[in-house]
C-alpha cells in the first residue's frame, strides 16, 4: 500500500493533488538549508542567520514543501561538532522561519537535545541520518514531541561510511533494515503515520550502489510509509558527468523526475525551482496521473 500522506507534529503533507485533468502524484520537495561552514555543496554560503532565512524563504517561493535545516555537515569524513554549537547554529534560524512561513520545518540532526529544542522552536520533523540510533534519547524525544520523523539507513558512521561499503543486495539489504527500524520505532511509541524512511543515497554506498537504489526505488514504497530520497548534487552525479566541478542541479532535477514518476513521496534537493516546474509539466502531460 503506497503512503499518500505524512502526519507531522501539527501539519499533514498529502502527496496527491488535482488539476484540470484530475488527480496526480505530487511529491513533497524538501529543500536543504545548510547552516554550516563545511557542507560538501554549499557550506558557508548561508552560514549567518539572516542569510539562511533569506535563502530558505526563496526556496519556499521556488516551490519547496519542506525546509530541512541542518547545522552539522554529514559529508564523508566530516568532523563532528558539539551539541552547543549545533544549537547555536540552527535554533535562531528555525525560530525566524517559524515566524515567517507556514511551510513545515525539518531539523536535520542526530542529537536528541537539538531535536527537542528545534521542535520547541517550531520544527515539525526530525530528520535523523542514523535512523534514530545515534542518540539513545532520540526515540523518546520523537515520541514525546509528536514530531514527524525520517529514519535513514547509514552503513557505518560519517567518518567511516565510505571506506569500503559492501552489501549482498543493496536494495534488499536496505529494505530489510528499514523494515526493522519501522517496527522498532512503532514498538517504542512513534505512530506509523509519523514515520518516513530514507534508503540513504550516498551514506555508506558506492557510486554503483547509489544507481542501484535509484533504479530500485519503487521497492521501498512496499514498506507502506512515505519514502524520502536525497540524491541532490552528490558525488555519484559528479562521477557520471566525469567532472567534479560541473554544475549538478540539472542532473539532480532529472533524477527527481524519475523519482516522481516512480511515486516516491519526498525528494530532498538543494535547488527546487526546476524540479517544481518540471513536476507541473509532468502532471499536465498525464505522466503523474493518479
Amino acid at each position: 500500500m503506497r503512503a499518500e500522506k505524512w502526519q507531522l507534529k501539527t501539519q499533514t503533507i498529502e502527496f496527491e493533488s488535482r488539476n484540470e485533468t484530475g488527480t496526480f502524484w505530487n511529491p513533497a520537495l524538501m529543500a536543504i538549508v545548510n547552516v554550516t561552514p563545511d557542507s560538501f555543496s554549499d557550506g558557508g554560503k548561508h552560514f549567518s542567520v539572516s542569510a539562511a532565512v533569506e535563502h530558505a524563504l526563496r526556496l519556499v517561493e521556488d516551490g519547496a514543501t519542506i525546509l530541512d535545516v541542518g547545522g552539522e555537515s554529514t559529508r564523508p569524513y566530516a568532523d563532528p561538532i558539539d551539541e552547543a554549537e549545533e544549537l547555536h547554529r540552527v535554533i535562531p534560524v528555525i525560530q525566524k522561519l517559524s515566524e515567517s512561513t507556514n511551510t513545515p520545518i525539518s531539523i536535520d540532526t542526530s542529537k536528541a537535545k537539538v531535536a527537542q529544542e528545534a521542535v520547541a522552536a517550531g520544527a515539525e520533523i526530525i530528520n535523523d541520518i542514523t535512523g534514530l540510533e545515534g542518540d539513545a534519547q532520540m526515540i523518546q524525544v520523537a515520541a514525546d514531541t509528536g514530531a514527524g520523523v525520517c529514519a535513514m539507513h547509514l552503513q557505518g558512521t560519517v567518518q567511516t561510511m565510505q571506506d569500503n561499503p559492501q552489501y549482498d543486495n543493496v536494495v534488499e539489504d536496505i529494505y530489510s533494515y528499514l523494515k526493522q527500524r519501522l517496527d522498532h520505532l512503532r514498538a517504542n511509541g512513534i505512530a506509523a503515520e509519523k514515520i518516513c524512511l530514507d534508503p540513504g543515497i550516498g551514506f555508506g554506498k558506492t557510486h554503483e550502489h547509489n544507481w542501484e537504489l535509484l533504479r530500485g526505488c519503487e521497492r521501498f514504497i512496499d514498506l507502506g510509509q512515505p519514502i524520502l530520497v536525497g540524491h541532490s548534487r552528490k558525488g555519484f552525479i559528479g562521477k557520471l558527468l566525469q567532472d567534479k566541478e560541473l554544475e549538478r542541479d540539472s542532473v539532480s532535477a532529472a533524477i527527481a523526475f524519475h523519482l516522481a514518476q516512480s511515486r516516491i513521496q519526498v525528494i530532498r534537493l538543494h535547488e527546487v525551482a526546476a524540479t517544481a516546474r518540471g513536476i507541473c509539466a509532468l502532471a499536465v502531460c498525464g505522466r503523474l496521473s493518479g
